[in-house]
């Protein structure tokens, strides 16, 4: 008999992904250049041309050595490139022994939530957050707890988490720059966060880890991202090179558990058991080889600043609501009625894809995803006016 939890995960739907399927069947039907896809994160950017000459280079390896098994954690030069990364971009003590090379930022999630829960913990999450965090939190036998962010600011609500951190709270998660509503969260944020961490920490007895959800750091516009570990010490880093080296479909990421925390060593074994368990080990090694390579090379980011200047420009002239977003590639739009599938469903009808509100956990917004083409953007502009012309008349 088949496991029917499984079996539900299978048949429940994603709306990010069948928006993005069906997208895929219209530009077959009616072409590619009549359809406004915004649905996924998909970088219109390629990777930096030194990811290909790597590449190359790298193909030139015995294939043997190119292709043969790392440890499970990862290449040990490529986990020491890491943790002086990390070190440089977080400001605090790293070492290889603590991090753990992934198949991307999600299945970095899925380690580390199995990690640090036990079946019956509970995971807090802010609202709006990315759809996927239910279930990797459901698939470990947690019950996720949905703490909606401040508005208009989207900022962690500290009074709110306060009320919320219990006796069976395991773990925060957090996402900044923030998929899907683009806002960076601040220092002053990130501080209050932390200090509330410690004091329920010490009311509680039990830690609380702080699991950062962090591919699109490299990826704002003039924000600055703080360090969630030199804040707190119980921090575990989940990243991807999915949004930063523009690699989505090649799955390379990692985990970084924080040197400074009391258990971090304890924390790691159990990142490695459960990547074990998950069947999560050894990241694809030509990948591996590609980051140790490339780990300083930056985002392009301007590509992006020009979509976001290209759609809140046209979007603010047309007279729709949205939160200016300071990081990532994604427009938070208030849908023109309250019931953001049935605005969603319509934007269809003139070939706009947008991905209604209600998998990130609250009603009455679209996502935009804005890493598509300028002329994507330019096109699209027609099909919104009378998106909205529509609700006139």
């Amino acid at each position: 008999m088949i496991n029917q939890e499984m079996f539900q995960l299978g048949a429940e739907p994603s709306a990010i992904r069948e928006l993005f399927a069906y997208g895929l069947e219209r530009k077959a039907q009616i072409g590619e250049d009549k359809v406004f896809d915004f649905s996924i994160g998909n970088p219109s950017v390629p990777a930096p041309e030194v990811v290909s000459e790597v590449i190359r280079e790298l193909l030139e390896v015995p294939p043997c050595e190119l292709h043969g098994y790392s440890p499970a954690a990862g290449i040990q030069s490529v986990r020491e490139a890491v943790a002086r990364y990390v070190e440089k971009t977080f400001g605090v003590k790293a070492t290889a022994a603590k991090v753990y090379m992934t198949a991307g930022a999600a299945g970095a999630l899925a380690i580390s939530i199995a990690a640090v829960t036990c079946p019956g913990d509970e995971v807090i999450v802010i609202s709006p957050y990315f759809p996927e965090y239910r279930t990797w939190i459901c698939a470990s036998g947690c019950e996720c707890l949905e703490v909606p962010a401040l508005t208009p600011s989207f900022q962690p609500d500290i009074e709110a988490l306060d009320a919320a951190i219990g006796e069976k709270t395991a773990a925060v998660i957090v996402n900044s720059p923030n998929n899907p509503v683009g806002c960076v969260y601040t220092e002053e944020s990130v501080s209050a966060l932390a200090a509330l961490l410690r004091k329920k920490e010490e009311e509680l007895g039990r830690p609380i880890y702080l699991i950062s959800d962090e591919p699109y750091r490299q990826i704002t516009y003039g924000a600055v991202v703080p360090s969630f570990p030199a804040h707190y010490d119980r921090t575990i880093i989940c990243y991807s090179y999915s949004k930063a080296l523009s690699l989505p479909g090649e799955r390379i990421g990692f985990i970084y558990v924080n040197d400074a925390a009391p258990d971090a060593t304890e924390v790691f074994t159990a990142v490695a058991g459960a990547g074990r368990a998950l069947g999560y080990v050894c990241a694809p090694v030509l990948l591996q080889r590609v980051v140790e390579r490339c780990i300083d090379v930056p985002s392009d980011v301007e590509a992006y600043r020009e979509n976001r200047k290209l759609l809140t420009g046209g979007l603010a002239a047309l007279g729709y609501e949205f939160v200016e977003p300071d990081g990532a590639f994604y427009l938070w739009v208030r849908a023109l009625e309250e019931d953001a599938q049935a605005f969603s469903d319509r934007a269809k009808e003139y070939e706009l894809l947008l991905v209604p509100s209600d998998s990130f956990g609250v009603g009455g917004w679209v996502r935009v995803s804005y890493c598509v083409s300028a002329d994507v953007i330019q096109n699209a502009m027609p099909a919104f006016k009378a998106l909205k012309e529509s609700y006139s008349a």
